[in-house]
């Protein structure tokens, strides 16, 4: 669902990123009147989960892959608004450093992602746990299910965001100018990847976290309704689990292909004959760092395309650390600031 420059046209960009705008704007002020400064770090914890949860790249069966966002798991224990700046966060980086994801087309990301996915989640969460006990079995069950149709959804709206492009931008003879695929195919085929193993995987992950949680941590599923964490409240288990998680990522890369609608220029022309005119202006126009979370110059075999993605994880994992945490720190001192005058 990483939407690359070119694909979508610039009216089409700035619309999603103003669309986008209010909704940054409420996820500040929620943030401030709703989480305690004392879980601005578990905040960042969870836009680092949601980085490296993205880099476990998984084979769809009509070979490309695709991949969990961890979104429905950041909006159950954070709350939607929360989850949603925790993620764009996570979209920013992964933009700017890896070049996962087009500058352009930040906020259609964002709404996807950030938005979509963690909102459409949440209240499904809410609406099958209602009055149900934090340790209730049906607490992993709706997270299983919330997590499943929240990531379909967001991969939908990324799919008619596609597919609109040839239908509205084109020249005089037809030919498109951005994506070349129309909404019969571009929607099925994000359908298809996430109906058939990116929504069960979003889906376990967020079951198995809650289910963990639920043993280890209850108190993390109640963030919302707790004033302040307890004294016993630990980050050490949930620090190393991320270490694990961080050092397994190129797992991601045994699989082969790239997800739908992200090939680049000499992928695409090799599947449909030529490059849409709108689409070879606006692509490669940024140059990432460690593009594709790799170590430039140092991906000639397997196990030094493993070095980079290991490299580019802890990387990620430490700016977007610190970013959430400055940014939650902020808000939170803001929100001191105009209770004090009050």
């Amino acid at each position: 669902m990483h939407i690359p420059d070119g694909y979508l046209s610039p009216q089409t960009c700035a619309v999603m990123g103003a669309v986008m705008l209010p909704v940054w704007w409420a996820s500040a002020k929620k943030v401030q009147s709703t989480i305690n400064k004392k879980y601005v770090p578990l905040m960042a914890l969870g836009a680092a989960f949601s980085f490296v949860i993205m880099m476990y790249n998984v084979p769809i069966p009509d070979g490309t892959t695709a991949h969990a966002v961890g979104g429905s798991l950041l909006a159950i224990i954070f709350g939607p608004w929360a989850a949603t700046l925790c993620i764009t966060i996570a979209l920013a980086i992964q933009a700017l450093l890896f070049g996962d994801g087009g500058i352009l087309a930040f906020g259609a990301n964002c709404f996807n992602m950030a938005f979509v996915l963690p909102f459409t989640s949440y209240f499904i969460y809410q609406l099958l746990t209602k009055n149900s006990e934090i340790t209730s079995a049906k607490r992993y069950i709706a997270g299983f299910i919330a997590g499943y149709i929240g990531i379909v959804l967001a991969a939908i709206c990324a799919g008619i965001e596609l597919g609109l492009q040839p239908l509205l931008f084109h020249t005089a003879a037809g030919v498109p100018l951005y994506c070349p695929y129309p909404l019969n195919l571009a929607v099925p085929a994000m359908a298809f990847a996430h109906l058939t193993v990116a929504g069960p995987v979003e889906g376990v992950v967020t079951a198995l976290a809650i289910k963990y949680l639920q043993i280890s941590n209850p108190e993390m599923l109640s963030i919302e309704k707790i004033n302040a964490p307890s004294k016993a409240f630990s980050y050490v288990k949930l620090w190393i689990g991320m270490a694990i998680v961080a050092v397994l990522t190129p797992l991601g890369l045994l699989a082969s292909g790239s997800a739908w609608g992200e090939w680049g220029v000499d992928e695409l022309k090799e599947k449909i004959g030529f490059v849409p005119e709108g689409l070879e202006q606006m692509s490669d126009k940024w140059h990432a760092l460690m593009q594709d979370y790799g170590i430039p110059g140092f991906d000639q075999s397997f196990f030094q395309s493993a070095i980079g993605y290991i490299t580019a994880a802890i990387v990620g994992i430490i700016l977007i650390s610190i970013v959430t945490y400055l940014f939650g720190k902020i808000l939170k001192g803001k929100d001191e600031g105009i209770h004090e005058t009050k």
